[in-house]
């Protein structure tokens, strides 16, 4: 049975993991991850909040950005540089927002294990520090991610293409 719930973990004392299954091949999830006009329909899209701003140029040395609207026009934007590219089976990216609620940058690495026609994705994102990862983790970001890929569980439910 797939897990459809999100699963958080900290392997290291600067990481923490969330791992999510879908059920859905691994080259159409790691298109939802990596194609705009996919991306801008599940992330961080909830609670009256969009993506109008949703740039992936993927190719290590690429850069990606994302800029999140709210309800009351507040703007939250994130971005960093690809760093390695696995076509369909990993990403490697840094992170940094430009409003920082957590200190320095971390590197984000992506994973995409099909089995049995489901993609279990593990994102493993790596802080500078363990005080970093530690105020992280008590953040809303678990919420946040898990909402964001219950959206994206929905998207990949319809038929590709629409």
């Amino acid at each position: 049975m797939p897990n459809h719930t999100l699963k958080l973990a900290t392997p290291t004392d600067r990481e923490i993991a969330m791992i999510r299954s879908f059920d859905a091949p691994r080259s159409r999830v790691f298109e939802a991850f990596t194609r705009p006009e996919l991306v801008k329909q599940w992330l961080g899209v909830r609670r009256g909040w969009t993506l109008p701003v949703c740039e992936i140029d993927l190719r290590p040395g690429g850069a990606y950005r994302y800029v999140w609207r709210g309800p009351d026009r507040e703007e939250m934007a994130v971005g960093g540089v690809f760093k390695e590219i696995t076509v369909p089976e990993r990403v490697v990216c840094t992170e940094r927002f430009d409003d920082p609620w957590y200190e320095g940058e971390a590197l984000n690495t992506t994973t995409f294990v099909e089995q049995g026609g489901r993609t279990t994705v593990t994102l493993t994102l790596r802080y500078p520090s363990k005080e970093t990862r530690d105020s992280v983790l008590r953040s809303p970001m678990e919420g946040g991610v898990a909402e964001s890929f219950d959206l994206l569980e929905q998207q990949l439910a319809t038929p590709a293409g629409r």
